[in-house]
């Protein structure tokens, strides 16, 4: 996956999930966003899947959207699965945690949330009556932008 899909894929995630939380808690979020990216350890079970021991349950926090791309995108392999949420907001920033694992791939098909078009990101967040046409939208935009 390009780097430029990447971000469009988080960028959308992140708002998926700002406006989920906005309406759970019935209160306004800053939407100038922070994350904090836990890598996670996992097995391989000998797939062709690429896995980075040394990302061993290593913590980046406070990174930027550029930040978090240039991490997780290596030779075009992204995580397989990426969980979003949440976990802050105060006055400057909304702090999401994203949750990776350790199997990279450059095939979307190996994404979790392929079929949702949202690539690798589980937004984890609770649904809103107004979240499957927020959904819907961002799939339309995705589809629209790269064609797919």
């Amino acid at each position: 996956m390009e780097k430029e899909e990447f971000l469009f894929l988080l960028l959308g995630a992140s708002y998926a999930g700002y406006r989920a939380k906005i309406e759970q808690k019935k209160k306004n979020l800053v939407p100038n966003f922070r994350y904090n990216v836990l890598l996670n350890s996992s097995v391989n079970n000998g797939t062709d899947l690429t896995v980075y021991p040394e990302d061993n349950n290593v913590v980046h926090n406070g990174l930027t959207d550029i930040e978090v791309m240039n991490l997780l995108c290596r030779n075009n392999k992204i995580p397989v699965w990426i969980d979003i949420y949440v976990i802050a907001s105060d006055r400057q920033f909304t702090t999401f945690e994203l949750i990776c694992a350790e199997r990279y791939s450059d095939k979307k098909t190996d994404y979790y949330y392929y079929q949702r078009g949202s690539g690798p990101f589980g937004i984890k967040v609770l649904l809103s009556k107004n979240y499957p046409l927020l959904i819907r939208y961002f799939i339309l935009i995705y589809r629209r932008i790269f064609k797919r």
